[in-house]
């Protein structure tokens, strides 16, 4: 029975909770498979058959240090997956603006990138001023489960400049920033996440943010439900997984619904949350996705 890896973090020794049954039904497939943590230097990576990027919810704060050893394990000739190529590409939030010239409807953003000198100089009131913004959300762009993003309205940053401003410039100082209108059918709506494996649809929850937050994540409060989106909407998911570098044994799509269409916030193909609880066959649809690359 050939052995796979799940690849988690230090704080999640075990794996997600919700990925257990995928592990049962990896062995009813005839794959051996066990959470092991990225970064623990005990582990032989070559005992594997290939490593499935997991949890690794640590990843952007050690971004050099996560992809020094994807580099290793793919240089000890394991396979792993999602492919090198896609995970790169995935942490990065600039794929965003791929996805927009691939014809995907995303969010209007403002990118603020380390090496842009201007960058450093810039100005919240000024961005919302020019783009009519009442207020914005700002985020990293190397960054998962909404860490340092935050939320500004445009009186605050007029009224309190220096110190929003002084805010900015450190994210931007370290992999750079991004500014996004607030969306409002987020907060009122929800966001959707729909599940692809192997390519195909699964299943997809609508997640909410707590009380008197924005943050969808459950790492801020947030809760999800699962449901049915329209087919118009998951063809436009898979518009999104298209434009993708390669294939991916699971992507997530996340989005919100504006006049009855699709409109994409993230594309997570490097360790997100599949919310497997949120349908019972999800564990055997992902088994299958990744025993026919074993």
């Amino acid at each position: 029975m050939p052995a796979i890896a799940l690849a988690t973090y230090a704080s999640l020794p075990g794996g997600a909770v919700d990925e257990q049954p995928l592990i049962e039904c990896l062995a009813t497939l005839g794959v051996r498979a066990r959470a092991a943590v990225w970064d623990d230097p005990s582990i032989s990576w070559r005992d594997f058959a290939g490593v499935i990027v997991r949890s690794c919810w640590d990843y952007h704060l050690r971004h050099d240090d996560f992809f020094r050893w994807v580099d290793r394990v793919v240089g000890a000739g394991v396979s792993i997956w999602n492919s090198p190529t896609v995970l790169r590409w995935s942490s990065r939030k600039t794929y965003l603006h791929d996805l927009e010239i691939g014809g995907v409807r995303t969010v209007p953003t403002v990118w603020l990138l380390s090496d842009n000198a201007r960058a450093k100089t810039a100005s919240l009131a000024t961005i919302l001023t020019d783009t009519g913004w009442d207020r914005a959300v700002v985020k990293p762009i190397i960054s998962a489960s909404a860490h340092e993003t935050w939320s500004v309205t445009i009186d605050d940053a007029r009224e309190d400049a220096a110190e929003w401003d002084a805010r900015l410039r450190a994210l931007i100082a370290r992999p750079g920033a991004m500014v996004q209108p607030f969306v409002e059918e987020v907060e009122s709506d929800g966001e959707w996440s729909l599940l692809f494996f192997g390519g195909v649809f699964s299943h997809a929850v609508r997640k909410f943010a707590a009380l008197g937050d924005f943050r969808v994540t459950r790492e801020w409060g947030g809760w999800h439900e699962t449901v049915t989106p329209p087919p118009n909407v998951i063809r436009q998911a898979e518009r999104a997984l298209r434009v993708a570098p390669s294939e991916s044994v699971y992507a997530r799509v996340d989005g919100f619904i504006m006049d009855g269409n699709f409109v994409l916030t993230e594309l997570e193909l490097l360790e997100p949350s599949l919310y497997l609880d949120a349908d019972p066959a999800a564990p055997m649809r992902l088994a299958r996705a990744i025993a026919a690359r074993v």
